[in-house]
């Protein structure tokens, strides 16, 4: 396992990071143990970072793999939608407790898409730069699927980490392409910010492409690490393998190839019909304005989702 320094954040992690939105209750909904047993296998295959999120549900599943692992040991990153004191203040208590942690080593600003944003939610910003220095939270930083949040992040000097998405085909990039996504993250890289990479698969939509798509971010000298999420052990094995530059056994290739998987759409699509329009199976439909698949008919290509502005279409 290689593991690169986050920027100025000082926080040595795995160019891996375990990306536990999947294992949740919005995609696999595990139980707390079994969360944790695969989170467990990450930890002690060499991965010693977390990506989380408040919205992700998953903080129970963190503190119960905690019990079995030394928290010294490991990178917890969580994000959350703060927009004020009182509501950063909350979000802070919540991801503490729930995770049975006296301290955080990353707190961003969920989703932001450009300096307005950042602007908007900067009384929560402020107020985990304030539990930054009673030593709560060890860096801060926004996650954003803007080019321009990138960009610009660059100009506050408060930011240590930026958690960009970087896939091949730039798919939910809201607002450029992946070549400029890639120049902007340079750009950060220059100025010493941490980045960690989401969506190397594009939310599922590049799985049957697997090997050129994580080679394609793999490649990037500019990013610190790539979060990815696993749902079972032989993910987590055949993730650390390919990132090693190893052989993934037949067998658990074969495993994965025949894992079942559908196509699911986020509850927060508005009907834009982008995908509809796009699909040329005639999988998706527009029913109470939301997009519905017909899985008798999808074929699993994924190709609606670089139509979804919102990422709201993974394959899972």
């Amino acid at each position: 396992m290689r593991y690169n320094v986050l920027g100025k954040t000082g926080l040595k992690v795995s160019n891996i990071c375990f990306g536990a939105l999947t294992i949740g209750p919005l995609q696999k909904n595990m139980t707390k143990e079994e969360g944790s047993k695969v989170i467990l296998e990450a930890l002690e295959r060499g991965i010693n970072f977390i990506d989380t999120a408040q919205l992700y549900g998953t903080y129970p599943h963190i503190k119960q793999a905690l019990k079995s692992y030394k928290r010294e040991n490991v990178v917890i990153i969580t994000k959350s939608y703060a927009y004020s004191k009182e509501t950063a203040q909350e979000s802070l208590k919540e991801a503490l407790k729930e995770m049975g942690t006296d301290y955080v080593d990353g707190f961003l600003l969920h989703e932001q898409e450009s300096e307005h944003t950042i602007r908007g939610h900067y009384e929560a910003l402020e107020f985990f730069i304030k539990m930054k220095e009673k030593g709560y939270i060890r860096s801060v930083g926004i996650s954003t699927h803007n080019v321009s949040g990138v960009k610009d992040a660059i100009k506050f000097k408060e930011i240590d980490v930026i958690h960009p998405i970087v896939n091949k085909q730039g798919i939910g990039i809201h607002d450029g392409t992946i070549d400029e996504m890639i120049e902007a993250i340079r750009q950060a890289k220059k100025n010493n910010i941490g980045i960690y990479a989401m969506k190397p698969l594009g939310g599922g939509n590049l799985i049957y492409s697997y090997d050129e798509a994580m080679d394609f971010v793999l490649s990037l000298d500019i990013i610190d690490s790539i979060a990815i999420g696993m749902q079972s052990k032989e993910e987590v094995i055949a993730n650390i393998l390919k990132v090693e530059g190893k052989i993934i056994p037949d067998d658990i290739k074969r495993k994965l190839n025949n894992k079942k998987r559908h196509l699911q759409i986020a509850s927060w699509c508005i009907g834009c019909n982008a995908c509809v329009q796009k699909c040329s199976h005639k999988a998706l439909k527009i029913v109470n304005e939301k997009a519905v698949v017909d899985p008798d008919k999808c074929v699993l290509c994924g190709y609606c989702s670089k139509y979804c502005k919102d990422f709201c279409i993974k394959v899972i």
